[in-house]
């Protein structure tokens, strides 16, 4: 087969591929019921050819597939022009999907609860990681942050998952507030606490959210700040000076900035200190086997459109780092949609719902620094009392 039969044959499959994911992700019965899946943006200033080309998807069959997606996710809009504006918006992200699906074929990208937002809209209020490539993994020199020592790597088992082993809790959603920093924090700290006293504590990500101001040491401007987001290691440098983190049940998630209630005598889990992992994937999973689940940054480009499957895309930038997931475990073997090959890959724990991706979860394909997830991994040392 010649390179450009090739390529037609991909093109040809991965249309198919996002036909099926649409239709899949329009006749699922999956329902929403979280408010801040909900939102009512303000409209965005469209100019004339834009409106145009909008009025023109009224009445086609795109539009009966946004119609489709409101239902299914429980949407709403103030206005008719802000309905124009949502459907503009869908069909342009219909077509990223497709885009996606090229670049990406072992995974399935297709309509996900975000595809009546654009790419900024979605990085403002569903990611939240600060910085980018300015903090990213700068090994002992991180201040108030403790360098591991590598371990050995040829006896780690084929697959792992903390999931299995009770070390982690529920797939949380972070709503339209940048936080996910927050999230990948309590991640680890809950992690790191269950194997240390054998208890996996729900922990408040609300309290960082509104007490956690901390700034990083070298770049002064990468300070915490709520739903504008934020740095695990300044959340973990922010806990150690706290005294701790509070159960999410004494101090609930909101999804929004609020006044700081942190109460010590609530405290559940002690932050005794933090350690930067080396970039080596290899050490990466030697650390989340011994160490349990790594608090990891990553780009989020494809996680707009993505459904499941193993993501590996062709090209992913890994200098821009936005948005903070948990790292869970890993899998030798991922299903390829194409026949591509069978993906060694990482399981991550996600912020947005298990309504979004594999029931919460995105798996990536491992052993390639993909998406940059291996320039900014963390663990947590918890006091056990």
């Amino acid at each position: 087969m010649t390179p450009a039969q090739l390529r037609a044959l991909t093109c040809a499959v991965s249309v198919t591929i996002l036909t099926y994911a649409l239709t899949f992700s329009s006749a699922s019965p999956l329902h929403v019921d979280d408010a801040s899946l909900n939102p009512t943006i303000l409209k965005v200033t469209d100019d004339s050819s834009s409106i145009l080309s909008r009025n023109a998807l009224l009445g086609t069959a795109t539009e009966q597939n946004f119609k489709s997606f409101i239902q299914k996710y429980g949407k709403s809009y103030s206005t008719r022009e802000e309905y124009v504006h949502r459907l503009g918006v869908f069909a342009k992200n219909v077509m990223k999907a497709a885009e996606h699906q090229l670049l990406d074929p072992t995974a399935v990208h297709g309509v996900t609860p975000f595809s009546d937002l654009s790419e900024e809209e979605f990085e403002r209020f569903y990611t939240g990681m600060r910085g980018g490539p300015a903090v990213m993994n700068g090994g002992d020199d991180v201040e108030g942050g403790i360098m591991m020592k590598n371990l050995e790597v040829d006896d780690l088992p084929k697959s792992f998952d903390w999931r299995e082993k009770g070390a982690v809790t529920e797939v949380k959603m972070q709503g339209t507030c940048g936080s996910c920093w927050a999230f990948s924090t309590t991640g680890a700290v809950e992690g790191a606490n269950f194997i240390g006293t054998g208890k996996l504590l729900n922990l408040s990500e609300q309290q960082l959210v509104d007490c956690d101001h901390m700034c990083d040491a070298k770049q002064q401007s990468e300070c915490d700040n709520g739903c504008y987001g934020g740095l695990m290691t300044n959340a973990y440098k922010y806990l150690i000076d706290a005294g701790g983190l509070q159960e999410e049940s004494s101090y609930p998630y909101t999804g929004k900035n609020g006044e700081c209630k942190f109460n010590s005598d609530k405290v559940a889990v002690r932050v005794v200190n933090f350690t930067n992992i080396p970039i080596d994937e290899n050490q990466i999973a030697a650390h989340l086997v011994h160490h349990g689940p790594l608090a990891i940054g990553l780009n989020a480009l494809f996680m707009q459109t993505y459904i499941g499957g193993v993501s590996c895309p062709l090209i992913c930038g890994k200098r821009w780092i936005n948005h903070g997931v948990l790292l869970v475990g890993y899998g030798a073997h991922g299903f390829s949609i194409l026949r591509l090959g069978n993906q060694p890959y990482w399981i991550i724990k996600n912020s947005w719902g298990k309504h979004w991706g594999e029931n919460g979860y995105y798996r990536l394909c491992r052993g390639h620094g993909m998406c940059g997830m291996n320039t900014m991994v963390s663990a947590v040392v918890t006091q056990i009392s």
